[in-house]
This record gives C-alpha cells, sequence and structure tokens, in this order.
C-alpha cells in the first residue's frame, strides 16, 4: 500500500516565518529617507506626503521597504543618514526669483542675485527640518518672505548695505516653532520684507460690509 502524502495547502508543522515587525527607528529611518529624496526632486509634495503618511503607519519592515524601492540608497553609518543633499544654490539676474505653493524646503539656500524680487513664500511648503539656513548675496531690489504659523525669521547675522528691513511677522505666545528661517550674508540696496500672508480681499469685503435690512 503506497504511502499517503499530505495535502500541500495543509501542513502539520510550522507555518512560514511572518514578516519582521518594524521599529520606531526603521520607519524614522525611512521617512528621513523620503524627505532626502524630495529634497533631490526625486519625489513630488504629493508623493512625499503619501509615502510619509504610509511610513508611519507601517506594520512590517518589507511595507517600508516598498516605500524606497524606486529611490537610490543613501549611505548610513549607525543608521543615521551622512550621505545628505540639502542645498540649494539660485543664481539669477535681473528676473523674477519665487518658490511658491507646495515646495519642499532644504536645509540651506545660496542666493546670489543681482536686481532680482525674490519671493520665498511657507504658508504652503513641504518642511522636512527645523532650520533652514539662507546665505545672502544680493544687490538690489526686494527679498519677500511669506511666513505663516509657527514659522520664525532671524535676521541678526545679516550685514545690510543702504538696505533696510521690514519685519512685519507676528506669533502667538503659545505657537511652537515649526521652522526657523536664519538670514545671513550681505544685502545692499532695496529691502528684506518678512510677513505674513495677505488676507484674500473677499474676507475685508465680508468683514466691512454691514448688513442689509430685510425687505419685510
Amino acid at each position: 500500500m503506497p504511502a499517503e502524502t499530505p495535502p500541500t495547502g495543509n501542513h502539520t508543522g510550522r507555518s512560514a516565518q511572518p514578516a519582521m515587525r518594524a521599529s520606531h527607528a526603521d520607519r524614522d529611518r525611512v521617512a528621513e529617507l523620503l524627505r532626502i529624496a524630495a529634497g533631490d526632486g526625486r519625489l513630488t509634495a504629493d508623493e512625499l506626503d503619501e509615502r510619509l503618511e504610509a511610513a508611519l503607519s507601517a506594520r512590517t519592515v518589507d511595507e517600508l521597504a516598498d516605500l524606497t524601492v524606486d529611490l537610490p540608497p543613501v549611505s548610513q553609518s549607525g543608521g543615521a543618514v551622512t550621505d545628505v543633499k540639502d542645498l540649494l544654490r539660485i543664481d539669477q539676474k535681473w528676473a523674477t526669483v519665487k518658490r511658491t505653493g507646495r515646495w519642499v524646503v532644504p536645509r540651506r539656500i545660496e542666493l546670489s542675485v543681482e536686481w532680482c524680487d525674490v519671493t520665498l513664500d511657507f504658508t504652503e511648503a513641504v518642511i522636512t527640518q527645523d532650520t533652514l539656513r539662507i546665505d545672502l548675496d544680493m544687490r538690489g531690489k526686494t527679498l519677500t518672505l511669506i511666513t505663516g504659523p509657527g514659522i520664525t525669521v532671524d535676521v541678526d547675522a545679516l550685514a545690510l548695505e543702504f538696505a533696510n528691513v521690514r519685519n512685519r511677522q507676528t506669533q502667538d505666545a503659545g505657537t511652537p516653532t515649526t521652522l526657523r528661517v536664519e538670514l545671513a550674508g550681505h544685502k545692499s540696496f532695496g529691502r528684506v520684507v518678512v510677513r505674513p500672508p495677505r488676507r484674500p480681499a473677499g474676507r475685508w469685503i465680508r468683514r466691512g460690509t454691514p448688513a442689509l435690512p430685510s425687505a419685510d
């Protein structure tokens, strides 16, 4: 009588090894890799938001690996990222420079411009760290920094020559700082303006227009 072979799908022994659970450090490491990729221009702001949300809720190492499978490896030592490309250089003359909408804020900006209006709008920007240093070499025109809640600007290290600073930023005492912008370098002629976003015209009209009497 031939020996019986147990059904293929009904093993009585140990089941396949389960996927390894992800730790907080694993999630943080992948989140940092995603932020670096976004800073390099490999991910859009929407892709970064989507993958960060998935990384922070991932339960296994395999789920985390899927989030970086299409990204180049980043050299690491002891779990800390050491190869960080986080510098944005802007070199321009006689033009308009703008960073608005959902742009990814790097750790440092080198801004070398002549007779250019420059606007850096942080109200919808993707902020991946708590400090941004702007090394400025700017002649003429206006540098405008549009801030939001939790964003502060420090101009103490900025040297001015025939230029002035108009700092209109306001912060509530209980609002935590999410981004500190440090301005350093040299600004000659023109001005630096730090301000919150402008209120839409419709809001001013609604607030300033009295209610009409009813037609009863």
